[in-house]
């Protein structure tokens, strides 16, 4: 007898959900109304009550917390870059807000500005663990370095003048502030307090000057006397300030504007950067007038006139050397004739002059020095390029021989090489279409894939060693490996190496190579259904433990690969599947004479196994009919080790319907099988017998267990169109118009409309016309994404294949014209089918995609009848929708009849097949787009031998179970709620060149629950749809638990995953919640809502792996990992890199008794007295606000208010006062010596003239 639970009751009674029953041929009626923890009250419990007595879970909710751990990739538009010489460390601005501070390999921080106004300005305080930046809505802000999660420690925002420019002298704590009215302020960057020192442009210019000058464009104080400041204007004026008698020492004037300045080392000459393409030097001693003139590339004009104009230098550094030519080293100033040319970067060193073409625009660079003080040599060894979308660092101590080509003007590479960058900057080398995360994976995986990867890296890089190597690291204690994948646009795939929170690439894959490069004018019909970037990944498969390796490609293709250490020459096996399946037209059927009996060919799978591409090639202009979308090579292809190609599956075009996009995948090595559905069905392939075992459509995988009766009808009418006109919706329609290919920018596939826009309900008109529905509006470029994802339209706005109305060729080529607001990408991701118009009836208490595919009668994502890209403006997509939904909702008969469904979630594994079923068997459960479960059978041959020749029986159980929402996920626990894993192979190298017949005999492991009479025959089935999860007790299908998730969004991703020994369900909603839940009786653990999905970037790349991680796409070039486990977040400051090290400031060079006698008061200049509160006065409060900063001691947001914090402060401060006293001690024992020596040499001086007399000097 069943033991009796009031709390549990009550439980159920708290979570129970207003929705009704489930319907379909589980045995669980009521499931869906259920509570969370509750017995579900239908079906034969049978043992079923007992598990759920004994199973002890051991998660708590103090086993989660939410925290972002580390981000990878190039940071994302960047505008600004400072470096440190002594710590050597790169800070790097975006125009998002945030800062990137770079060290050495695993010294990696992430800093956000919570305004998230672009960063103007980054300057370090040398040597000191402080970073100040000056962002775009007029703040400066001063960052505390010296611990591993920068914070501010204090923030001044300019109230009545824009920041333009920034200026921190080295060992000052005085910072120059420029602004765009032309003045200079003064900040005390101690106390972030304005000084009252100001230095108006009215002041600074001669009396006589009518106009205003501009903003100031450049402050440095000079080299040779710090109390000297030179001030750049836009408008071309300089001025040398003296700051101690408050005048202008000398001015200069040119007739172009300026961008940069930059000083010789001496302080007698300076250099300016003009916006003709011209660089002035100019010497102090004769202000009246250039010193020098050149413009470096202008063409000199034969009558000895001035030479042609060329692009604005935007950036000049002037650098000496002690034992050669100074370098001059400037951004721009190419020719306008070259209007071709790419970004560029000159290096002048003597009379040799190299031109380094970057492949995208240059933002920012700094020349990197030995020494950190300004009057010495300068000695430059580095040159660091901001660009767009790279970083690249120039070794300039590796120059040799170079010449100078003028005719050809190209960068001979091994003159000034690059170094290796040892960071992941190269993740959106091409976009990021998808990614999947495998933590704690087998360990002897990232050697292997390393050692394949590393005989395909470039050469010729400099062998010097990265000079940014500042900051500390270690690994840590997370000591288990992990990988993430990322498939890409150009359809390659890169594996990495994540372990210990760093990020390495390891290998990369090409899937793009199985297939022939279709050329342009060979006259040969073509099936491509994308008409750019056809081999862009949608999704991945990947087993690590058989190194099985299976992907999925827009262009509805699924390869799959193994594993070999070993080079082979083989041709490559392909095989054509024809997947369509047409049903009732019930909205608006065609005006056709449908025959009693449907033709036989519409419901038999038609198979076909080729090798190599098909020979069904339609003529042109004809309907297209068995053709693939891409040719496999038919030709012996060289397969380097690695992932080889085993076998390529293709869907074909059928009655000239384009195949549509794969929406689920699942391959199991144990089997040997491979399966994938899209929305009309479902195929299951024999990829060890290169066989097609299974081709159906869903509607058939039901049998009579349809809930809905659908009724398959006749094959429609040959429709003539011509060839042109057959394009399905390709990757060159998810994104905006192009006028180059996508895989020499990025932007054209992930970069969406990054501003963060809220969500907001707005009243319209229901598609259904039913009164009092309201419909969710989101921002069009979130909204028009999610309208189009797991290969079927969900949104009311867009066209279906149901209709009834063909598009001309005339509204086909309109229609491909992209309207503004149209977002950028359209993945079809079997974890996440999406609405976002979603009605809400008077009769449906809830949000349900149920009830919307059902009134849109499955509408698919790629229209077979309208043939339409859905590229119109938003107020033509509003009009459509108003046209749509008028003609829809006088034809919906029956909200329980649906004509497409989608094939969402696959899964292998070993289960109960049936009610009565008394053993586990091979098993495959099919997920379907609306909360259909269907199990198939798989009867594999009874041993090893018979399996690779006696053909695998596959067919559907019956059995069907129900759930709300499209289906996510599955998995398997055995009775005492472990996870049980899917069967797999032991990897072998299928080209081992090893005879022995036991390496070539397949190694299995099966993970099957316990057999034991005393703990009995079952499993728990845990399903999760994008509403609710259930678990089920097999192989009574009694639902045993059940928790509604949502009911007013819907799940994007959700996970079993394992967590302290133990496992748990983890999903992430499209409100930005992410939510865990005990298994099996999935009560809730954490819900925090997190991260809103602003972006369909975040929605196709978010996902979950185990021990708490997960990761997605921050941005077209980011990824962001993050943890929701309470250990990790415990150790994470132990797993981050140190960005501050104590590191001893380099002494400056001796400068000798008569030059520092003579070479300036740069010595005597003491700031404090002249910027001080008492002789400058106060700042007025209405110029600036300051504002105390938010961090600055680690850990003490917890402890603020107890005497653990007091400790924490108390300790702090004692460690400051250690330092300063250290520091001081420092500069004392300087000071004795620096008075020993000047007593010295007095006295040798006096030794050496005493006895003269004074007619002898």
């Amino acid at each position: 007898m069943k033991k009796f639970n009031f709390r549990k009751v009550l439980d159920g009674l708290t979570a129970s959900s207003p929705g009704g029953s489930s319907s379909g041929g589980s045995s669980s009626g009521g499931g869906s109304g259920a509570g969370s923890g509750s017995m579900h009250s239908g079906g034969t419990a049978g043992a079923a009550g007992t598990p759920r007595e004994e199973i002890q879970e051991i998660l708590s909710s103090d086993c989660f917390q939410i925290c972002k751990t580390v981000r990878h990739g190039f940071p994302y538009l960047p505008t600004a870059l400072a470096f440190d010489p002594v710590q050597k460390i790169l800070a790097i601005g975006t125009r998002t807000g945030a800062i990137r501070i770079l060290g050495r390999p695993g010294v990696d921080c992430y800093c956000q500005h919570e305004s998230g106004a672009a960063v103007l300005q980054l300057q370090f305080l040398i040597n000191e663990g402080a970073l100040v930046s000056a962002s775009a809505d007029d703040t400066l802000h001063l960052w505390n370095l010296r611990q591993k999660r920068p914070a501010i420690l204090h923030s001044l925002k300019f109230n009545r003048e824009r920041i333009t420019y920034c200026h921190l002298p080295f060992q000052s704590k005085w910072l120059y502030v420029g602004t765009e009215r032309g003045n200079t302020h003064i900040v005390n960057i101690e106390s972030f307090i304005l000084s009252g020192y100001v230095i108006m442009w009215n002041k600074a210019i001669e009396l006589s000057t009518k106009t205003h000058p501009g903003p100031v464009v450049h402050l440095s104080d000079s080299p040779r006397d710090e109390g000297k400041l030179l001030i750049g204007y836009e408008n071309g004026t300089v001025v040398l300030w003296d700051l101690k008698s408050k005048r202008a020492d000398l001015r200069v004037y040119y007739d172009e504007a300026i961008h940069s300045v930059d000083w010789h080392h001496e302080g007698k000459q300076f250099m300016c950067s003009h916006s003709d393409g011209s660089l002035t030097l100019w010497n102090l001693k004769s202000p009246s007038r250039p010193f020098q003139i050149t413009i470096p590339h202008g063409k000199i004009q034969r009558d000895g006139k001035k030479p042609e104009s060329c692009k604005p230098i935007l950036k000049v550094e002037y650098k000496t050397c002690k034992s050669s030519e100074p370098f001059i080293i400037f951004s721009g100033g190419l020719s306008y004739d070259k209007v071709c040319r790419r970004p560029s970067l000159t290096i002048m060193h003597g009379k040799a002059i190299t031109v380094l073409e970057m492949d995208h625009p240059i933002v920012e660079f700094l020349t990197l020095c030995e020494t950190p003080y300004p009057n010495e040599f300068q000695e430059p060894y580095a040159v660091v390029v901001l660009l767009e979308k790279d970083l690249i660092v120039v070794d300039l101590t590796q120059s040799k021989d170079f010449s100078w080509c003028e005719a050809e003007k190209e960068l001979e590479w091994h003159s000034f090489p690059i170094f290796e960058n040892p960071y992941p900057m190269d993740i959106h080398e091409s976009p990021v279409t998808c990614t999947e995360y495998f933590a704690d994976c087998p360990p002897d995986l990232i050697p292997v894939l390393y050692s394949v990867g590393a005989k395909h890296k470039k050469q010729g890089y400099s062998n010097k060693e990265w000079p940014i190597s500042g900051g500390a690291w270690n690994l840590g204690t997370q000591t288990y490996p992990e990988i993430i994948i990322t498939g890409h646009a150009d359809g390659s795939i890169k594996f990495w190496d994540a372990s210990a929170i760093t990020l390495q690439m390891l290998y990369k894959l090409k899937t793009s190579k199985v297939f022939e490069k279709q050329k342009l004018g060979e006259g040969k019909p073509t099936a491509e259904i994308v008409e750019e970037d056809p081999f862009a990944i949608q999704m991945m498969h990947w087993c690590p433990e058989s190194r099985i390796f299976c992907v999925a490609g827009v262009s509805a293709y699924v390869v799959v690969y193994r594993f070999s250490r070993h080079e082979v020459n083989t041709e490559i096996v392909s095989l054509e599947v024809r997947l369509q399946y047409e049903v009732e037209d019930i909205i608006t059927p065609e005006p056709e004479i449908i025959p009693p009996f449907p033709d036989a060919s519409s419901q038999l799978p038609s198979l076909k196994s080729l090798s190599g591409s098909t020979n069904t090639v339609a003529c042109e202009g004809m309907m297209k009919d068995s053709i693939p979308c891409l040719s496999v090579k038919t030709r012996p292809v060289r397969m380097p080790p690695g992932y080889q190609a085993e076998l390529v599956i293709q869907l074909v075009w059928v009655d000239g319907e384009p195949p549509q996009q794969i929406t689920s995948l699942a391959v199991n090595s144990a089997y040997g099988l491979v399966a994938f559905g899209n929305c009309n069905g479902l195929a299951v392939v024999d990829f060890m017998q290169k066989t097609v075992l299974l081709s159906m459509g869903t509607i058939d995988l039901y049998g009579s267990s349809d809930p809905y009766q659908r009724q398959p009808r006749s094959p429609r009418k040959n429709k003539q169109f011509t060839a042109d006109n057959f394009c399905m919706r390709g990757l060159s329609n998810f994104y905006p118009d192009l006028t180059k290919r996508i895989r020499t920018s990025y932007q054209s596939l992930t970069e969406l409309t990054d501003s963060p826009v809220s969500l907001e309900l707005e009243r319209c008109k229901s598609p259904t016309s039913v009164k009092g529905s309201r419909k969710l509006s989101l921002p069009t470029d979130l909204k028009t994404d999610l309208d189009h994802v797991n290969g079927h339209c969900t949104s009311p706005t867009s066209q279906t294949c149901s209709s009834g109305k063909r598009l001309s060729s005339a509204d086909v080529t309109k229609s491909n014209r992209r309207g503004p607001g149209r977002p950028p990408f359209r993945k079809a991701q079997s974890a996440a089918c999406m609405e976002i118009s979603l009605p809400v009836t008077t009769e449906v208490g809830y949000i349900s995609r149920r009830a919307m595919l059902q009134q849109l009668h499955g509408v698919s994502t790629f229209s077979h009848d309208e043939r339409h890209y859905a590229t119109y403006t938003w107020m033509e997509k509003e009009n459509r929708e108003n046209t749509f939904s008028r003609s829809r909702s006088s034809s919906v008969s029956s909200i329980d009849k649906e004509s497409k469904e989608a094939i969402t979630a696959l899964y292998f594994m070993e289960t109960f097949a049936r009610k009565n079923d008394s053993t586990v068997s091979p098993c495959l459960w099919v997920g379907t787009g609306l909360g259909m479960v269907l199990i198939i059978s798989l009867n594999l041959p009874a041993t090893e031998e018979l399996r690779q020749t006696e053909p695998v029986m596959v067919s559907p159980s019956g059995t069907v179970l129900t759930l709300k929402g499209a289906v996510l996920t599955f998995s398997c626990l055995d009775c005492m709620g472990a996870l049980i894993h899917p069967p797999y192979e032991v990897w072998r190298d299928p080209n081992s060149i090893e005879d022995n017949e036991k390496m070539r005999k397949r190694k299995l492991v099966m993970h099957s629950p316990s057999s034991s009479q005393d703990m009995g025959d079952y499993q728990f089935a845990v399903i999760c749809s994008e509403k609710q999860a259930k678990v089920f007790s097999l192989p009574s299908q009694t639902c045993l638990y059940v928790h509604n998730i949502t009911e007013t969004s819907f799940l994007l991703r959700a996970d079993v995953v394992t967590l302290c020994n133990s496992i748990c369900l983890a999903c992430f909603c499209a409100n930005g919640h992410i939510m865990t839940m005990s298994l099996p009786s999935l009560r809730p653990m954490l819900d925090v809502n997190y991260l809103p999905v602003t972006d369909m970037r975040i929605a196709r790349t978010f996902c979950f792996t185990n021990e708490g991680q997960a990761l997605y796409l921050s941005s077209p070039t980011e990824i962001q990992r993050l943890t929701y486990s309470q250990e990790m977040c415990d150790n994470l400051q132990d797993m981050l890199g140190d960005l501050f090290t104590p590191v001893e400031t380099p002494e400056a060079q001796n400068r000798g008794f008569l030059k520092g006698l003579f070479g300036g008061s740069g010595q005597t200049f003491d700031r404090e007295e002249l910027f001080g509160e008492a002789s400058a006065g106060k700042a007025s409060r209405s110029l600036a606000q300051h504002i105390p900063g938010s961090g600055g001691i680690e850990g003490m947001k917890g402890a603020a208010g107890g005497v653990i914090g007091d400790l924490a402060r108390a300790r702090l401060a004692l460690d400051e006062r250690g330092q300063r006293l250290g520091e001081l001690d420092e500069k004392t024992a300087g000071m004795m010596t620096s008075a020993e020596a000047f007593s010295k040499h007095a006295h040798e001086l006096m030794l050496k003239y005493k006895d003269k007399k004074w007619y002898q000097f």
